[in-house]
């Protein structure tokens, strides 16, 4: 377990997933803005752990970050955390994430995104958090076909395990803030790309694919739609969530504030969906190659598209997107290329 800085200027945030694709840049930004960061992970082999590894120790250059490898779901292990450094704030992006992968292990995410949940907010509890936020997916909207998706819309018919869970721990969450009053804020992130992504997402397999002269899967026969989110602009969004911590009063029409609770749903994205052939086109343009395209069918738990209602957002925050996507997948291409030496 990592030590930090002696000054007690500082505020300190824990970070869970901080290994991940989000969680590593939400805590880079943090400790760039001078704040003290605990960085929980486990370092699981969903993914390349060498990948999060690196991130890791990219972190490791602050000398305010500390990071413990640990699971989420470990009996008390969080609130042995939570005593130890009493964070001001808690950004929980620790999670078993992905739409396919929760039909073939769905265990996996019980474990950690229902136990490492309740384990989260049995912490918050014993030490409350000045803000509480933490990662829901646009996945919860599941078969609902009315876009943009609006946070008080219903989101009662997810399609994939993975929605489940988090949709289940939006709705526990929601208990521990009003029993406890927690303020909490439950992020839904909509296709989330760019530098230091995820392997497992469409753009890294699409990169990897075409620069070795591959075939790229493409479902529904490219007749899909995504709310492509650059990670600058949601990192952009999260920062702005820190400092909106749910009162007793909504901001505005739009405020998703429960009335028992000190707790809200955020959309962010882009507002702004792709079809899937232009996002391939640009990814095409970055590279310099023609992507060789195998047309499938959907693949189950998947859906055709999505769009987020940003006005809540951006009644809270200020929050405008930036990137485009031809500037965001040329920066992930160009990341790529440098990372694995190509």
């Amino acid at each position: 377990m990592g030590g930090f800085a002696t000054s007690r200027d500082m505020k300190t945030a824990l970070v869970t997933g901080s290994a991940g694709f989000i969680g590593y840049h939400v805590a880079a930004r943090l400790l760039g803005a001078g704040w003290r960061v605990v960085g929980l992970d486990c370092l699981n082999a969903y993914y390349d752990v060498a990948l999060k590894q690196a991130r890791h120790d990219r972190l490791a250059r602050f000398p305010e970050f500390a990071p413990v490898i640990a699971r989420l779901e470990e009996p008390g292990r969080l609130k042995t955390l939570f005593a130890r450094y009493r964070p001001e704030i808690v950004v929980h992006l620790a999670a078993q994430a992905g739409v396919r992968h929760s039909i073939e292990a769905p265990r996996a995410y019980v474990e950690s995104n229902l136990v490492g949940q309740f384990e989260l907010l049995e912490a918050a509890r014993a030490h409350p958090p000045a803000h509480l936020l933490a990662a829901s997916t646009s996945s919860v909207y599941g078969a609902n076909t009315d876009m943009p998706y609006g946070e008080r819309d219903k989101a009662d018919t997810q399609m994939s395990f993975y929605a489940a869970t988090k949709k289940a721990g939006e709705a526990m969450a929601h208990s521990y803030a009003h029993l406890y009053g927690i303020p909490t804020t439950m992020f839904r992130f909509f296709t989330v790309y760019g530098p230091w992504g995820r392997p497992d997402m469409a753009l890294f397999k699409f990169t990897r694919a075409i620069l070795q002269g591959e075939a790229i899967d493409v479902y529904n026969h490219g007749d899909m739609k995504r709310d492509f989110t650059y990670i600058d602009d949601l990192i952009d969004g999260i920062a702005g969530l820190i400092e909106a911590v749910p009162g007793t009063a909504p901001v505005s029409a739009r405020d998703s504030l429960s009335p028992v609770a000190p707790f809200r749903v955020v959309n962010i994205g882009a507002s702004a969906p792709v079809k899937l052939p232009e996002f391939i086109a640009a990814i095409e343009d970055a590279t310099g190659l023609q992507a060789q395209k195998r047309m499938l069918d959907m693949q189950p738990g998947d859906v055709p598209a999505t769009w987020a209602e940003t006005g809540l957002i951006r009644d809270l925050t200020g929050y405008t997107p930036k990137v485009s996507v031809e500037e965001g997948v040329g920066r992930f291409v160009e990341w790529y290329r440098t990372y694995y030496g190509l």
